[in-house]
């Protein structure tokens, strides 16, 4: 199903268009969304490359790989929270999740400055330019990595029928201290079953205080 030598996905049967990828309300609401955060990123952007570049050596952006409607790849941006070469070291560092991802509270690749960036999901604001391009949404699932596509059971697949958000589900009901794979595809599924555009700006506005709050990031 997934070759990792630089070749795409082969689509799953399993994986239907969702409503929501054509809706021309919901990709109005990410353009505009978008155009705001890089608005934002614009003025922000400076402060926070700096501080980056002078707690640890290596660049301000990250980028990966990461697979999202109906199983494209696309790279993914993020300021950088870990240490150069963090995916070298992933091995080394004993993953407490379980199942498809991988989670540690005190991961020790990440910089001190990485540690506000995501507590503050600071680090996650580049992706606006990922939303403004339609490879994401303001709204949808948590973008999965090769790695983990690569050992997907034909019900993780559902999960790719919208594209990947900023924010989902997922963000508002616990964030990383979910650390159980099968619960982020049930709660995944569940967006996808009783979405709307109203329920879009409902989990967006409630983002925004899980936020502020710094509820279960890490």
């Amino acid at each position: 199903m997934l070759s990792l030598h630089r070749e795409p996905i082969t689509e799953s049967p399993l994986l239907r268009h969702h409503p929501s990828v054509t809706c021309t309300i919901k990709r109005s609401l990410d353009i505009l969304g978008a155009l705001v955060g890089l608005g934002l990123l614009a003025i922000i952007g400076l402060p926070i490359a700096l501080a980056i570049k002078l707690d640890s050596p290596g660049p301000v952006l990250y980028s990966q790989e990461r697979y999202g409607l109906k199983g494209k790849p696309f790279r993914i941006w993020k300021f950088r929270s870990m240490v150069q070469n963090a995916d070298a070291l992933k091995s080394s560092v004993t993953n407490q999740a379980q199942g498809l991802i991988f989670k540690n509270e005190a991961d020790p690749r990440i910089t001190r400055v990485g540690n506000i960036l995501r507590k503050t999901s600071l680090d996650e604001f580049p992706q606006f330019w990922n939303v403004l391009r339609g490879e994401m949404s303001l709204v949808g699932t948590r973008p999965p990595t090769a790695d983990e596509v690569s050992r997907y059971r034909p019900h993780h697949w559902k999960r790719l029928n919208v594209k990947p958000g900023l924010t989902g589900q997922w963000q508002v009901s616990g964030r990383s201290a979910i650390k159980d794979f099968e619960e982020i595809v049930k709660l995944d599924l569940i967006y996808q079953r009783i979405w709307s555009p109203w329920y879009d700006l409902k989990l967006i506005l409630q983002t925004v205080t899980v936020l502020l709050n710094r509820k279960g990031a890490y």
